[in-house]
């Protein structure tokens, strides 16, 4: 697969494409209304794709693509069933966003089923999502149907109902695969010894362990399906996405990743033999001093709260899909998603903690066991440090940069390979008087994933691992390199002074005019990428500019656009392309698909004279195709002070040397005054 993407990659490169400036529309939708019943319609959306491009569905995972959003603004007359409900997607991997994206290709066919409340209705709302080809274009269809209109289409009532059973059947497939999925994920995987460890030191009868056992799988169904449900009525009757998102968002990058660190920490130690995990003494006491089975499960619920925290940040896009279906008027489809998901995930678990009441006879140390328990011990040392991480991140500590993580896990998963082959042994364990071929072959798989990670220390980007370790950027080895050829600037800065006043001058307006340019608004969740720094608002963009004498390049972009994020690691990250980008140009990234709403005096106004709730995307959407007459993603301008375009704009090619070309042909007219045209005229 690796093969056929550089593949297409080169056959791009050959056969560059040029985007004309001009409205892209590669969706066209068409509405109507099915008559079931003497009271029930269908509302049919029919979307016509044009050829090679995709249109997504709603069910496309968080962090990748838009997912469709069917929007209902009036519906006074109807009551809705349930939510809009879809064809079979196509599903392909991505390795830009390393999810599953779901989308149509060609044509495909929505219906939302609805009961008519009076006579007749219209109904009114809005389509937004994401369609792509070699540019990633924003949908945006307004609709209006009129219901209880003598002139409708007769629909086979069977096939709308069996439409939406589909749907709901292949939601909750979906769900069992992803519980089963989830429970090879780093965050998930070592919650299973920790779990028989937990059970396994037991004293109670064998009634009440089952009891406990089965607690224990309550528990985890529950935590996981009663937020979501509680999640899901905010969103849908409270505060929308952008309220939902934040809690998400704050669980999983919040100090609470500190204690999900020290807790694989202490369990590690355990299974090295440091200690024993037992419960509290006092839990121990007051479950023996009870004759009834409900009490003493303190520490049951305690495991099963732990269990989904943790696994949290790995079992995101089950809930995110959830929430992402909630919001597009689905109610019970979500809730039963994730009871099914949590159903699914949990019964491993469940199985795990009976199986210890099976194995109260077996040696608690020594053996096969105590020697799975010390493999799992580094395994949970290496995962900790990911908790750590993203702590370190948050809140830029800078404690994990990336080679000291990086040795952190060579040193570990060395270790490990020692104490396979038999080199390190701990307090409990036997004697192993040879080496059995598991153990070789375990040692050797080891021994190559260490050999695969030490270049990393030098840089090397270690893909496989991307979703584990730091960011590239935070490299000391990479700053170094970045402070000599800052050193050398300084040098060749100093030589210019010498010989020339005017270059002398110039240089120290340039710095006294950075100085002087505003902090980047909404850098605090917007960012560039390779450690550039720019701005996300135009007008404050085009401000710094003027202090700093310098052009404007502007990046109309996308959280969801798979083809900016492929132009950023093939072109941007070009030497000559960065070196041009952080000394020559002030970068004004204008995201279209960001949801974050604007303050009020920043809102748009509309036909009617009134103001509209705008977000930061929609006022960029809007810049974009008013100015330039565009509507496609990636789309770079690049611009003088006063509305000039210096060149013809650029799309998505990945030809480095072309856009080598465009980067200079713009400052060498910025330079000489010359432009194309001007987007205010």
């Amino acid at each position: 697969m690796k093969k056929f993407l550089r593949l297409v990659t080169f056959l791009v490169m050959l056969v560059p494409f040029v985007a004309k400036a001009q409205i892209l529309e590669p969706v066209q939708w068409t509405v109507e209304a099915e008559k079931l019943n003497k009271n029930e319609y269908n509302i049919v959306f029919k979307a016509e794709i044009e050829d090679g491009w995709h249109l997504y569905s709603q069910n496309t995972p968080f962090g990748g693509p838009m997912p469709l959003y069917f929007e209902f603004i009036d519906t006074l007359g109807i009551e809705r069933q349930g939510g809009v409900a879809e064809p079979k997607a196509i599903v392909h991997y991505s390795d830009i966003f390393e999810i599953d994206e779901h989308f149509f290709e060609k044509e495909a066919v929505f219906t939302q089923r609805v009961k008519l409340l009076d006579d007749a209705a219209t109904v009114t709302g809005v389509i937004t999502g994401q369609s792509c080809k070699e540019q990633c274009v924003p949908i945006t269809y307004d609709f209006e149907v009129q219901l209880g209109a003598p002139a409708v289409v007769e629909a086979d009532t069977n096939e709308a109902e069996t439409s939406g059973s589909k749907g709901l059947f292949g939601m909750l497939l979906g769900a069992v695969i992803w519980g089963l999925a989830a429970l090879m994920t780093p965050c998930v995987f070592p919650m299973i010894p920790m779990t028989v460890s937990f059970f396994l030191h037991g004293d109670e009868s064998k009634a009440v362990g089952r009891f406990k056992a089965i607690m224990y799988y309550v528990f985890i169904v529950t935590l996981y399906t009663l937020p979501i449900a509680v999640l899901i009525l905010v969103a849908r009757f409270g505060g929308g996405e952008d309220t939902t998102a934040s809690i998400f968002n704050w669980i999983s990058t919040s100090w609470i990743n500190i204690l999900f660190f020290a807790i694989f920490m202490v369990f590690a130690a355990s299974f090295f033999g440091a200690f024993e995990l037992t419960l509290p003494s006092s839990w121990v006491n007051k479950a023996d001093s009870k004759t009834s089975t409900s009490k003493g499960l303190g520490g049951v619920f305690f495991m099963a709260l732990v269990l989904v925290l943790v696994s949290f940040a790995c079992t995101g896009p089950i809930v995110g899909t959830a929430l992402i279906q909630s919001l597009s008027g689905e109610f019970w489809a979500p809730i039963l998603t994730m009871l099914v998901f949590a159903m699914t995930f949990g019964l491993p678990f469940a199985l795990c903690a009976l199986f210890p009441s099976l194995l109260q006879n077996m040696p608690k140390s020594g053996g096969w066991l105590n020697s799975v328990k010390v493999v799992l011990g580094f395994v949970e040392i290496a995962l900790g440090f990911k908790f750590l991480s993203v702590a370190d991140q948050t809140y830029h500590w800078g404690l994990l940069d990336r080679e000291v993580y990086l040795a952190i896990w060579i040193v570990t998963f060395t270790l490990l390979g020692l104490y396979l082959l038999g080199k390190i042994k701990f307090a409990h364990d036997s004697d192993v008087p040879h080496l059995s071929v598991l153990r070789l072959v375990l040692a050797i798989v080891v021994f190559t994933f260490v050999v695969y990670m030490i270049p990393g220390m030098w840089g090397a980007p270690l893909k496989a691992l991307s979703g584990y370790l730091p960011p590239q950027q935070t490299m000391d080895f990479d700053l170094k390199r970045i402070n000599q050829e800052n050193s050398d600037k300084v040098i060749q800065y100093v030589d210019a002074k010498m010989t020339n006043l005017s270059v002398q001058t110039e240089q120290v307006d340039k710095k006294v005019s950075s100085v002087l340019c505003e902090a980047p608004k909404y850098a605090d969740f917007l960012h560039l990428p390779h450690g550039l720094k720019g701005y996300f608002d135009y007008e404050q963009g085009l401000a710094c500019a003027k202090a700093q004498n310098k052009p404007i390049y502007i990046d109309f972009t996308g959280h969801g656009c798979v083809n900016c994020r492929e132009m950023e690691a093939n072109v941007w990250s070009d030497p000559r392309v960065l070196e041009m980008l952080r000394d020559e140009y002030v970068i004004i990234a204008l995201y279209v698909d960001d949801k974050t709403t604007l303050p009020e005096d920043e809102w748009m106004v509309n036909s009617k004279g009134k103001k509209k709730k705008t977000s930061i995307g929609s006022k960029n959407s809007a810049f974009q195709i008013s100015k330039f007459d565009a509507n496609a993603q990636p789309y770079y301008c690049l611009m003088g002070h006063n509305g000039e375009l210096l060149v013809e704009p650029r799309s998505y090619n990945l030809d480095k040397d072309a856009f080598v070309d465009f980067l200079k042909k713009g400052i060498e007219n910025f330079n000489n005054g010359v432009s194309i045209r001007n987007i205010y005229e």
